[in-house]
């Protein structure tokens, strides 16, 4: 079972972040990400960019992964 602690290392590993939280059961996870690379893009596409990073471990390991991603600029306000 993967625990929210791995799930960070592995977006932290894949993504430049100023923040990343994951809190989670096991297989169902919650994360809030800050990240630059989000700037410009829309949410869909910010997801994506989580996913890209996450790869097959979506299928694998983590069964359900809701976000909420965020620039630096809107974590800040």
């Amino acid at each position: 079972m993967v625990e929210p602690n791995q799930i960070k290392q592995y977006i932290e590993s894949g993504l430049e972040c100023e923040f990343v939280e994951v809190a989670g059961d096991g297989h169902h996870f919650e994360a809030v990400i800050v990240s630059p690379a989000f700037r410009g893009k829309s949410k869909i596409q910010q997801h994506q960019l989580v996913y890209r990073v996450l790869g097959d471990r979506m299928r694998e390991e983590i069964h359900a992964l809701s976000m909420r991603t965020l620039t630096p600029e809107e974590w800040g306000k």
